[in-house]
């Protein structure tokens, strides 16, 4: 397993460094503003492309936090399962990247 994320694949829960939990939350921090600010734009009756425009970078953003996770969770929970002999967390898996990419 790398330090990046510990897998407890018992109480499904993984433990992150505290430099990839500070990450993640910083850039959740940075969606949340965002999101704040695309309410604002239309409660001003900004533009339609304008407020598209934020929409596809909160998108973006999203997908970044969403990459950083799933690196985390292949090289540590999904390894230790496939170790431990469960290759069931291969079809949790497949699942979860389809909804990812929607």
């Amino acid at each position: 397993m790398n330090e990046q994320d510990q897998c407890c694949s018992s109480d499904r829960a993984t433990v992150r460094t505290d430099k990839i939990k500070s990450n993640l939350v910083s850039r959740l921090n940075r969606v949340e503003g965002q999101i704040r600010g695309i309410r604002g734009m239309v409660e001003k009756d900004v533009y339609c492309d304008d407020i598209l425009n934020q929409i596809a970078a909160v998108q973006s953003a999203l997908n970044g936090v969403g990459k950083i996770l799933l690196e985390g969770h292949m090289r540590s929970c999904v390894m230790e399962r496939i170790q431990q002999g469960d290759n069931e967390v291969i079809d949790e898996l497949l699942k979860t990247m389809n909804k990812l990419m929607k």
